[in-house]
């Protein structure tokens, strides 16, 4: 298990020690999230009218928001990953079919050629045969 850190940040303006197993940098990546997110609120006049506990609950629930539209973003590329696999795996049974057909393919013209072969030279043979026979006569 990793060592429990501890580092300073800044949120709001305000000092705060975070602890967590998390790396240094990781935490202070979580404060400028959350710093990022204040600002942003304050550029909004409506926002900024509002009172302190109605602020808080608002960034709060856009925060909610992000993490679970990223969630639900993560389970659909989860899915598209598992469909691809799926798609890579049934290209790969189908590529393994046809190297077997294409190798069947080949041992078959090969006996047909070795088939070939043979029947050109009885073929060839039989005509000397002939030739020799009528050549007897």
């Amino acid at each position: 298990m990793a060592a429990k850190t501890d580092t300073e940040v800044i949120i709001g303006g305000r000092v705060f020690t975070l602890s967590g197993y998390e790396s240094e940098e990781y935490l202070q990546k979580v404060a400028s999230y959350i710093n990022n997110k204040v600002a942003e609120y304050n550029k909004i006049e409506s926002f900024k009218r509002q009172t302190l506990e109605t602020q808080n609950v608002l960034l709060q629930l856009n925060i909610a928001d992000d993490y679970f539209k990223a969630k639900k973003q993560i389970t659909m590329l989860e899915e598209e990953i598992q469909a691809k696999e799926k798609d890579l795996y049934d290209l790969k049974h189908e590529l393994i079919s046809t190297q077997i057909k294409l190798e069947n393919a080949e041992n078959s013209a090969k006996d047909m050629q070795r088939e070939l072969n043979e029947n050109t030279k009885k073929i060839i043979r039989m005509e000397t045969e002939l030739k020799d026979s009528k050549s007897k006569k």
